[in-house]
């Protein structure tokens, strides 16, 4: 099995710096529609088996166009952006910063039950991602497209790499950017990280 892990497109609340999570809902603006596109027209000729998504709209939007074309198309919670709680669909502020900064720090030492007020510990998302590649290992796929989120991403790469989520901060993200793992022996080896060719 080989997958293509890309992160969704970008939301008007990505460029107005509004926290999103897993309780806003947002639509892609147009330089997201536009990375869209972009993504769809370069990689339209890989034969994708299957399109997995989150279950928020910024993801069906990003991969439309293969949904579109009538590929079998999975929609799981799974792999929802993490929730960041009490803070969601508000700006960034020097409170939230502050706050941010102890909870990663936190999660960069290994504390992963550590969580913003009302949001969600990294060891909550990792258990749910763990659900995620267990399904997925068992899909009879070959390839596989999957459209998730920065925080959520950054921890489903490390779990794919064998590692904890104390070190997914070393697992950059774009709107639009993508991994490529081959599933090989029981194992993910990565082929590509973090890449955007379609974007240039």
């Amino acid at each position: 099995m080989t997958i293509y892990i890309v992160r969704h497109a970008e939301t008007e609340f990505n460029k107005l710096g509004i926290i999103q999570g897993s309780s806003v809902d947002t639509d892609l603006n147009e330089t997201g529609r536009e990375q869209a596109r972009a993504f769809y027209e370069h990689h339209q000729h890989i034969d994708f088996q299957l399109v997995v998504t989150s279950a928020l709209k910024r993801t069906h939007q990003t991969v439309q166009g293969f949904i579109e074309r009538g590929l079998p198309w999975e929609i799981t919670p799974h792999i929802n952006e993490i929730t960041w709680g009490h803070h969601e669909g508000n700006k960034v502020s020097p409170e939230y910063t502050e706050l941010w900064n102890d909870v990663r720090a936190a999660w960069n030492s290994g504390q992963l039950d550590a969580r913003m007020p009302g949001g969600e510990s990294a060891q909550e998302l990792n258990d749910r991602l763990t659900l995620f590649i267990h399904w997925l290992k068992q899909r009879p796929e070959e390839r596989v497209l999957v459209c998730m989120h920065g925080r959520s991403m950054r921890g489903l790469v490390s779990l794919l790499k064998g590692v904890s989520l104390a070190e997914m901060e070393g697992n950059p993200h774009v709107n639009t950017g993508y991994y490529v793992a081959h599933l090989r022996d029981g194992g993910f080896h990565f082929s590509a990280e973090n890449i955007r060719p379609h974007l240039s």
